[in-house]
């Protein structure tokens, strides 16, 4: 099984800076799209960023300016480096990504998130 393990989380004054990782490990042959999600208590999971495995990137609209997706093929590793943090940033952040396992089968791994708070 390919898994996924988040780390960097913790809790931050309002204007801080955070830097998640996220570590893909298991029989991989290829990483495809690699994103972060974030979900908070009582709210629906929402797509944050996505980066494909050519270095293309998206943002959702709340994080953009403030957030960077990168990743580190070499390591099978996806960051995020999330500045300028808001308390509405608080959430279990989530690591998700797609590509090509063991026997040639495809696969969509999910992390079991980092939480990150952000105090006022």
């Amino acid at each position: 099984q390919v898994q996924l393990v988040e780390s960097g989380g913790g809790l931050v004054q309002s204007g801080g800076s955070l830097r998640l990782s996220c570590a893909a490990s298991g029989i991989i042959f290829r990483l495809d799209v690699m994103a972060w999600y974030r979900q908070a208590p009582g709210k629906e999971r929402e797509l944050v960023a996505t980066i494909t495995n050519g270095g293309n990137t998206n943002y959702a609209d709340s994080v953009k300016g403030r957030f960077t997706i990168s990743r580190d093929n070499a390591k099978n590793t996806v960051y995020l480096q999330m500045n300028s943090l808001k308390p509405e940033d608080t959430a279990l952040y989530y690591c998700n990504a797609g590509g090509r396992g063991s026997y040639w089968r495809n696969f969509d791994a999910w992390g079991q998130g980092t939480q990150v708070t952000v105090s006022s």
